[in-house]
């Protein structure tokens, strides 16, 4: 088997069944790949944006999330390819829509990394204090690329033990979070917050509700990883049931936490310096859970970036062996075990890059490119319902069902014009976005037309 990609053939039409990962185990990678910084930390910005509604923005997310996957797995069950989401958009739409798809995936999850670094560095800062952020970068940066560099064995095994991790430090809140509201801790005062009334529900009205979409989907982000690998399952069938499973226990995790720590904090204690459930646990004293859960996000915003690393690396060897990408980044190392390094080295160059400008650039622009990540992810899961919308057969709720992904994409990219804090990264995604399809039509016109 290739070092990252399976041994599936996006060109041919003789498709080979190998494949190593059972339906369970792509489950927890899924799981493994999503839960990150935009769930510890990111929630924490969507509950001030919108109070204790945003449970039911990830509910709302959820299901955007569900039915986006359901159509990924469906196109993988029945044209397993290497090239996945933007090989099902090539085959709807014609080679623009390929390209663009994969680069904009490729574009987006440069920044992310960048983002996530950028976290790690100031996370760890919270023991270390006087330690410079670039030298927690860079440790964090080599220490992703040697868990890329162990290949797919590795990566699956780096990527399981951190979800079990990250999982159970969230367990762990809920537990405590549900000892304290049956009144274990004894204290004498405990408050409680519960939303009893619309304006308590939804204490930043519509327009917040609206806008805290782009973080509750945010949080679910990572199925596209989880595309790349459903070629590598042992029956290619399980991907709907893998996807199902996986969504289950992100939303029981997400709601149950989420809802606890609006009800045990009050609405304004919330800030984006803190993680949603350190502040939710404020009123107790427990001194080590500042500690513990500074670590579980520091291993979440690990596992995120290394997942990013390992799909960009993946994808653009297929975006090179179709022609939509420069040939040299699908040559492979036969000495280093297959290893796509001049794929690698493209995405470890974006990744300082991101890094620099992420240490450099003032804070409130930064965020404005982590949110035109979030955006550029978004815009790819519209490519994968509208290519499913095309390539599988479906009856009117199918379709139904689709439209219903689409609005909700949709609404959470809209929502970003409704906050100014965060207007600017939605412009930047369509630079972003302008800029690849200029280059595709170039292409088209000088080069595959011929």
């Amino acid at each position: 088997m290739d070092f990252f990609l399976p041994s599936v053939k996006s060109k041919g039409g003789d498709h080979s069944n190998e494949g190593d990962l059972k339906w369970w185990q792509l489950s927890l990678i899924g799981v493994g790949c999503t839960i990150g910084t935009g769930f510890f930390l990111g929630s924490a910005i969507g509950i001030k944006i919108t109070g204790p509604s945003i449970v039911i923005s990830f509910i709302l997310a959820a299901i955007g999330t569900y039915l986006v996957y359901n159509l990924l797995a469906k196109m993988t069950a029945e044209d397993p390819q290497d090239g996945s989401f933007c090989y099902y958009a090539k085959k709807a739409y014609g080679k623009w829509a390929g390209f663009s798809c994969g680069w904009n995936y490729w574009s987006s999850n440069i920044l992310i990394m960048g983002s996530q670094l950028t976290a790690l560095s100031i996370l760890s800062q919270f023991w270390f204090p006087h330690i410079p952020l670039w030298i927690f970068a860079t440790g964090y940066a080599v220490l992703s690329i040697g868990v890329v560099l162990t290949g797919n064995k590795g990566f699956d095994k780096v990527e399981d033990l951190l979800a079990v991790i990250k999982t159970a430090a969230i367990i762990m809140f809920i537990l405590i979070a549900a000892a304290a509201l049956f009144g274990l801790f004894n204290l004498e005062t405990q408050e409680v917050y519960m939303p009893n009334s619309v304006d308590k529900l939804f204490p930043g009205g519509l327009k917040g509700f609206w806008s805290s979409l782009i973080y509750a989907f945010y949080a679910y982000g990572g199925i596209e990883v989880i595309g790349l690998m459903a070629t590598r399952l042992k029956n290619k069938e399980d991907a709907p049931k893998a996807g199902v499973i996986m969504l289950i226990l992100l939303v029981i995790v997400y709601v149950l936490s989420l809802g606890f720590a609006v009800i045990l904090a009050a609405h304004g204690a919330f800030n984006d310096k803190e993680s949603p459930f350190v502040t939710a646990m404020g009123q107790f004293k427990l001194d080590f859970f500042p500690h513990v859960f500074n670590a579980a996000i520091i291993l979440a915003g690990f596992s995120t970036m290394t997942a990013s690393l390992f799909g960009v690396t993946t994808l653009l060897v297929t975006l090179a062996e179709d022609g939509d990408a420069p040939k040299i980044f699908s040559k492979k190392i036969e000495k280093w075990k297959q290893l796509p390094l001049p794929s690698l080295g493209l995405a470890v160059v974006g990744l300082i890059a991101s890094i620099i400008t992420a240490l450099l650039l003032p804070g409130k622009i930064y965020e404005y490119i982590t949110t035109a990540a979030g955006i550029l992810i978004l815009f790819n899961w519209a490519f994968i319902i509208l290519s499913g919308l095309k390539l599988v057969e479906m009856k009117v709720w199918g379709k139904t069902l689709s439209t219903l992904g689409i609005f909700l994409i949709l609404a959470a990219v809209t929502g970003t014009l409704a906050e100014k804090s965060i207007r600017m990264g939605f412009f930047i995604s369509i630079i972003v976005v302008l800029l690849i399809g200029l280059i595709s039509v170039v292409l088209q016109k000088k080069v595959w037309n011929k």
